[in-house]
């Protein structure tokens, strides 16, 4: 029981979660077709959403295409993904909490502790110079430029609107699903809706000349 993230309890937090539905992570086409991927995508916005849902934020997807999710609001807005977003920031009044719906090691517990990091803007930085999420308090003051080293981008947009700037360095939030490496992080810590598609799909660690990779037995 003392491990349970507790709710927050200050100001009402919006948590956003850009997700798209079709032809998802075309670069896991190499072990999943897109029927498969797309089944893969849902089930990691099934764990986001687990550990989003366990800090008492209100939810929203972002979706690319129609969707629906029954208990979930769903936003469509087949626009780019800076534009949805920048939009939906600055039409909110409360804190907005922008999340990427491939982190499925996310909890409650990381994605509280990262909400509770002093700071106008709060990031989590993703492998290769991403960005995996972002809590913005100022949100009159902040915009979001995603794709490339969009970690660097942020921090340069904070600073010159004047914003402090906090850090979240949790592993649990720092690890998207993209590659086919990374399927090992997943198979190894991951205890929620997408490892147990991988493992009913066949999916299973391999060591091989003392590294961990994963295999696939159909």
């Amino acid at each position: 029981m003392g491990n349970r993230a507790q709710p927050i309890l200050c100001v009402p937090v919006i948590a956003v979660i850009p997700f798209k539905p079709v032809n998802p992570k075309t670069r896991l086409s190499c072990l999943l077709d897109q029927r498969e991927r797309e089944a893969f995508a849902e089930a990691m916005l099934d764990d986001v959403i687990t550990a989003v849902r366990g800090t008492g934020c209100d939810i929203c997807v972002l979706s690319t295409s129609s969707y629906s999710r029954p208990g979930t609001r769903v936003v469509v807005d087949e626009r780019g993904l800076n534009e949805s977003l920048n939009d939906f920031i600055a039409s909110s009044s409360d804190p907005v909490l922008v999340i990427m719906a491939d982190l499925p090691l996310a909890t409650p517990e990381a994605v509280n502790d990262m909400l509770q990091r002093e700071g106008d803007v709060v990031f989590a930085p993703g492998r290769g110079g991403g960005t995996n999420a972002i809590f913005v308090r100022a949100v009159r003051d902040f915009h979001v430029d995603y794709y490339g080293a969009s970690f660097l981008k942020h921090v340069r947009i904070a600073g010159e609107s004047g914003l402090s700037i906090g850090i979240s360095d949790s592993f649990r939030l720092h690890t998207d699903i993209d590659e086919k490496e990374d399927l090992v992080e997943l198979l190894i810590h991951g205890k929620g809706e997408s490892r147990r598609f991988l493992e009913s799909s066949g999916f299973s660690l391999k060591v091989e000349k003392g590294r961990v990779g994963v295999e696939r037995v159909q």
